[in-house]
């Protein structure tokens, strides 16, 4: 733990609409394109009736010039357009993190 360095995680909340047309292809292409940038982590995400995805990110710097990616920013007008009848977006400091595993 003492090697720990703090780093940043984007909530992303959210529910659909009925029609989502085109939201699994533009889901892939995002979290691909999320990879390849500048201090992106690593990314959880859960869909059941409310959308959690979570991604990580080495600083604040970086979730900004991803929120402004030319792509990423033509994917968010279209979730407003036609895939999220609601959304909700947080960012935090993650401070320090555990896990357990099952052997």
């Amino acid at each position: 733990m003492e090697n720990f360095k703090p780093y940043f995680a984007v909530i992303f909340t959210s529910t659909q609409k009925d029609t989502i047309e085109g939201y699994a292809e533009m889901s892939e292409k995002m979290a691909a394109l999320a990879k390849q940038q500048s201090g992106y982590l690593g990314m959880d995400s859960a869909r059941n009736e409310v959308g959690i995805t979570v991604s990580y990110w080495e600083s604040l710097k970086a979730i900004k010039q991803w929120k402004q990616q030319t792509d990423h920013l033509a994917a968010q007008l279209k979730g407003r357009q036609y895939w999220y009848s609601w959304y909700n977006v947080k960012v935090c400091k993650v401070e320090r993190e555990y896990e357990f595993v099952n052997p």
